[in-house]
């Protein structure tokens, strides 16, 4: 099946600042936006079947600084988990909050205040990136390369799917601004290819002889490239 390059949005005014920005329409920072073009230099030279992104403005300009010409798919499912009463508070005066230790030690217990279960935030999240996997694969083949900009707890969400790990854990995972985690799908399991990545991509363009829908691991760690 084919392989998704998730791409965190770039560092908002929210981030610099400490907030927890939840689906508040937050703009990048020029930090963000400088992050979002160092991004598109890595992206470009990948032949990406299609591009998909949460509707919140932060990703969907981060899409058209990365990759500017580019006309993204729009998909509610990648959106920001909803926050709910914590969306624009301070994250120093949500580590007062008594939910606090449940986000961070039990986060699939944890449902906000106003707000999204961060269960059904990962339930969403997952069940709209297999979607697309299984419809580019179908469109465009197992050796297809296709973009998803999104947000940092569902990314993590998802990369804790494909790595077999209870929501409970996902906290172990970090997805920085603009940084770049990789999975490659197929019939028997999924693959983490690449986390929390900011260098370059160009080993993830499959070689022409590439079996895209192979599900064997490669015993002793294989060649590099995903291969």
């Amino acid at each position: 099946m084919a392989t998704v390059l998730l791409l965190r949005h770039g560092r908002t005014t929210a981030n610099a600042t400490g907030e927890l920005a939840g689906r508040r329409p937050v703009e990048l920072d020029d930090t963000g936006r400088a992050q979002a073009a160092r991004a598109g230099e890595r992206l470009r030279p990948l032949p990406l079947a299609a591009v998909v992104t949460s509707p919140l403005i932060r990703c969907r300009t981060t899409v058209d600084l990365a990759l500017p010409g580019c006309e993204p798919v729009i998909d509610e499912g990648l959106t920001e988990c909803g926050y709910g009463d914590w969306e624009g508070r301070p994250l120093k005066e949500l580590a007062k909050e008594p939910l606090w230790p449940v986000v961070q030690q039990h986060p699939s217990a944890a449902v906000f205040p106003n707000g999204e279960a961060m269960a059904a935030m990962s339930a969403r999240a997952v069940a709209t990136i297999r979607r697309w996997d299984e419809q580019i694969t179908a469109s465009h083949g197992p050796d297809a390369l296709w973009l998803a900009c999104s947000h940092g707890d569902v990314i993590k969400a998802i990369v804790a799917d494909a790595m077999g790990l209870h929501l409970d854990q996902f906290q172990r995972i970090v997805a920085d601004p603009a940084s770049i985690s990789v999975i490659r799908y197929t019939p028997a399991r999924p693959f983490l290819v690449r986390l929390n990545d900011t260098s370059d991509l160009a080993s993830l363009i499959p070689p022409p002889s590439q079996d895209g829908a192979r599900s064997d691991a490669a015993v002793g760690g294989g060649a590099g490239g995903g291969v």
